[in-house]
């Protein structure tokens, strides 16, 4: 069957935008930098972006559009041996996220719902803490989950460009515009003095101190942010023409992801300093517990709060097609199933994987941990490897087309790619490692011993 393509480059952008927006930007971001140290793990994650996320991204682009297919058949065309199978690899981590990303985000809209119903009438952190509980898991948990997939399922089995590219083209300039106006509220509030100190002024001595941990947290951020790792972009870019700039294209991309997700910061840490809470104790119900005491305490608190929980939905949906976009990519290519079955059953497969995690949240650190830590690291670590020393040549020709002249930029790129994001990747891969087998032989343990 003909492969699709975007219609306008402003789609594809706006589609890998999307894909990178979402809850690593502003469900996990926020918490993890609390959990970092603020400032310190800003400033390690901006230059994780900068120095790998960007050449990191072109590795994915320069696979997808030289071979315009899905990642499993694009590695086994340019590949051999055991390289066939690391496409295989991506087909998993899409599993995995979207499995409990699915979950998140149905949080997310029942927090809308119950703004545009009850309001958030919620006397303090504690019975704001009673609240997640009783949305993060049981009924409400599984119901929101399968309206979720229901949502994401429908656009994709609409197409690239009449599902994929008409939706982004809403919601991305939908949640840039909203996450403006609640970061222009923000600073406000007589506590965003205190948070942006705290969010902008890296403490060089907690960095030094905590540094093995930060790096692969950031690393993961990073990568997680972006949608690298997981065949997301490799996908997106099967769809391009080849007089697309790709260096300008991805540096669109990373910039715009980025500076949303800095903006972010401005928004969570001012109502997390508002409500009273440390954001180095921040977890997985961070912005759920706070805001939420943030919203039933200040004038328009109501109001604002539907407006945030409905603009990260938003932000949730647009990831999530691309996540199962790169799972339905596989079906349509190497099995010729349709695009309408394929996006059904592997939907239907993504939330039964999704359902423990509604059941207990200690599988949302299962998958997560594995998904962030390990799984995104070793699969940019292994494209890292495999463009930048088994097809070397064909990644620098195909980041070549569409750029006039190119300067030099194609053999400073693979180079980049061949030793600094190898050795970077490769220490940050194995903290996230150890990081992993501490929780499997600690607080897993500990649940199954209860249990």
């Amino acid at each position: 069957m003909a492969r699709e393509t975007w219609a306008t480059r402003m789609g594809f952008i706006l589609a890998a935008v999307g894909s990178a927006v979402g809850l690593g930007n502003i469900w996990r971001f926020p918490f993890i930098t609390g959990q970092e140290g603020g400032g310190a793990f800003l400033l390690v994650y901006l230059l994780f972006v900068a120095l790998i996320g960007f050449p990191a991204i072109l590795v994915e682009f320069v696979i997808g559009r030289y071979t315009n297919l899905n990642p499993v058949g694009a590695i086994r065309e340019l590949g051999s041996g055991a390289w066939n199978y690391l496409g295989w690899l991506f087909v998993v981590i899409g599993f995995v996220i979207l499995s409990y990303y699915s979950v998140v985000a149905g949080w997310f809209l029942r927090y809308t719902l119950i703004g545009a119903t009850d309001g958030y009438a919620v006397a303090g952190p504690e019975e704001a803490t009673a609240l997640f509980g009783t949305v993060s898991t049981g009924l409400d948990s599984l119901l929101f989950h399968a309206v979720f997939m229901a949502i994401v399922i429908g656009i994709i089995a609409a197409g690239v460009r009449k599902g994929i590219e008409v939706g982004v083209k809403v919601m991305v300039p939908a949640i840039i515009a909203l996450l403006l106006g609640l970061a222009a509220y923000a600073f406000t509030l007589d506590a965003s003095g205190a948070a942006y100190s705290y969010y902008l002024s890296p403490d060089f001595s907690y960095l030094v101190a905590n540094w093995t941990s930060i790096l692969p947290a950031a690393a993961g951020q990073a990568f997680f942010t972006l949608s690298l790792g997981m065949g997301v972009m490799i996908t997106y870019a099967s769809y391009l023409g080849e007089d697309r700039n790709l260096a300008s294209d991805a540096g669109v991309i990373v910039v715009l992801d980025t500076l949303i997700a800095v903006i972010v910061g401005f928004v969570v840490f001012p109502f997390l300093f508002a409500a009273g809470i440390d954001p180095s104790t921040t977890t997985v119900n961070a912005i759920f517990v706070s805001l939420t005491s943030a919203f039933a305490s200040i004038p328009g608190g109501r109001i604002l709060g539907i407006v945030f929980f409905a603009m990260v939905g938003i932000a949730a949906l647009s990831s999530a097609i691309s996540i199962l976009e790169v799972l339905v990519s596989y079906m349509i290519d190497e099995v010729g199933v349709g695009r309408v079955p394929a996006a059904a059953s592997i939907g239907a497969a993504v939330f039964l994987l999704g359902v423990p995690v509604t059941i207990d949240l200690i599988f949302l650190d299962l998958y997560d941990l594995l998904a962030d830590g390990v799984l995104l690291v070793l699969g940019s670590l292994l494209l890292a490897l495999f463009v930048g020393w088994v097809v070397p040549d064909l990644g620098r020709e195909e980041l070549r087309k569409g750029i006039a002249g190119g300067g030099g930029l194609d053999a400073a790129w693979i180079w980049i790619v061949r030793i600094p994001i190898v050795i970077v990747v490769v220490v940050s891969l194995y903290l996230g490692v150890v990081d992993y087998v501490d929780f499997l032989t600690g607080d897993f343990a500990d649940w199954l011993a209860a249990r």
